[in-house]
């Protein structure tokens, strides 16, 4: 069966940057609805169109084309005061996005701790970086109805209700 609109695809795939250093290996398998559901970046949807069970791509993605460019405005600098006592490099906040409207939230990582600082940055880690996707097809599907008015992949592999 070829890859098209309305069909579930399984890849069996590796993400590097552009030097070969490895930034996902790709353990589980991604299990996706094909079509312009927005549950895979459109530059691999597009190079996948039309695709088998066994056939392989891969893609370069820019920055804009993946998770976008590093935003130097994302990142914010807040009072310790603000934040809980236990307090470490790598923990997430939700926050307003700034110049947003109040309903605006974003996710802020803490990337550094000072005596009286905290730095958060609401740039995905892999903002500004280029990606290689590398990726099989390993299996290809019709998308059940449920699947289809729903948007996305129910069951194994997918999103259960």
């Amino acid at each position: 069966m070829k890859i098209e609109r309305n069909t579930v695809v399984t890849l069996a795939y590796r993400v590097t940057d552009p030097d070969g250093e490895l930034i996902d290996p790709g353990e589980r398998p991604i299990v996706y609805l094909h079509g312009g559901y927005d549950d895979i970046f459109p530059r691999i949807e597009q190079a996948l169109q039309g695709k088998e069970t066994g056939d392989s791509v891969q893609i370069k993605l820019q920055p804009a084309e993946a998770f976008g460019e590093y935003d130097a405005d994302l990142v914010q600098i807040e009072p310790r005061s603000s934040f809980p006592e236990i307090l470490e490099v790598g923990m997430q906040f939700e926050g307003a996005l700034p110049g947003a409207d109040d309903d605006d939230f974003i996710v802020y990582r803490v990337t550094q701790i000072l005596d009286d600082k905290v730095m958060l940055d609401g740039n995905h880690p892999l903002a500004g970086t280029a990606l290689v996707f590398s990726c099989t097809v390993s299996d290809v599907r019709p998308a059940t109805a449920d699947e289809i008015a729903h948007g996305h992949v129910h069951g194994e592999g997918g999103h259960s209700h």
